[in-house]
């Protein structure tokens, strides 16, 4: 795993100062990016790599939320919190892209045209034909093999190859009301090898806990042995409390009540 250690700022303004043509919403060049409010310091570690956290072998996708959550803890891990997979990826620099300032398609695993046909959403729901469909939309690397894809804390593939899971500290921050709801406790980050943003700050929260995809994998995330930050151990009875009201299994997932 990889120390990360310095001042994170939660808040950033960074203007985009030239787009790419067509498509989805990408920046080609951003600005300085500037602090706007308090810095903390964090302390913790992450993996180097998506999972399985091995070089030269590809990431793993097809995984919901759940699974990402019980395969970090059987390692002695937890998954990652939203803020600090965007301090590992954006470094004390707070780069937009974890290798700078200026989107560059060469150094990572991403702006990769769209598959044609399109995905069969269909054949997601047929055990037996989806591992087909899975491998003709399949345009992952193996970990590493994009040696300049590399933050400044020396984390690789943040950024493209796999959308990666993550604990959205949103979810316990927005208080529910009668006509809205907090989103949900799963985010992605990093965007996968796509025509996508791509960069270390956004996240994706329209995705619940059951969701799976042909591009979605994720990392682990731990405390640091000495000076942790104490950060993740606020949000860990909030996540007991959590799991307890969502009735989920030991190994995970919900658990399924026959019909009455």
């Amino acid at each position: 795993m990889v120390l990360i250690a310095g001042e994170y700022c939660p808040g950033l303004m960074q203007p985009c100062l030239e787009w790419v043509s067509g498509g989805v919403r990408r920046c080609a060049r951003f600005d300085e990016s500037r602090c706007v409010g308090h810095r903390f310091l964090r302390r913790f570690c992450i993996d180097r790599f998506e999972y399985p956290n091995l070089a030269g072998v590809k990431p793993a996708v097809m995984v919901s939320w759940y699974d990402a959550l019980r395969a970090c803890e059987i390692e002695g891990k937890r998954l990652c919190l939203a803020s600090e997979w965007s301090f590992a990826c954006e470094g004390v620099q707070r780069y937009p892209y974890p290798y700078g300032q200026t989107r560059d398609r060469k150094v990572c695993n991403f702006d990769r045209p769209r598959p044609s046909p399109e995905p069969n959403f269909e054949l997601f729901a047929r055990p037996r034909q989806v591992g087909a469909e899975v491998a003709r939309l399949d345009m992952r690397v193996e970990s590493g093999l994009v040696a300049g894809c590399v933050s400044p804390f020396g984390v690789q593939d943040m950024t493209g190859n796999v959308d990666e899971w993550v604990l959205n500290e949103d979810h316990f921050e927005q208080a529910e009301t009668e006509d809205r709801k907090p989103p949900f406790i799963s985010g992605l980050k990093g965007g996968y090898w796509g025509p996508i943003r791509a960069a270390c700050r956004p996240i994706t929260t329209a995705h619940n806990e059951i969701f799976r995809f042909y591009q979605v994998g994720f990392r682990c995330c731990a405390n640091a042995r000495v000076d942790p930050d104490g950060v993740a151990d606020r949000y860990t009875f909030r996540l007991k409390k959590w799991r307890e009201k969502a009735e989920l299994r030991p190994e995970g997932g919900p658990i399924e009540r026959p019909p009455k």
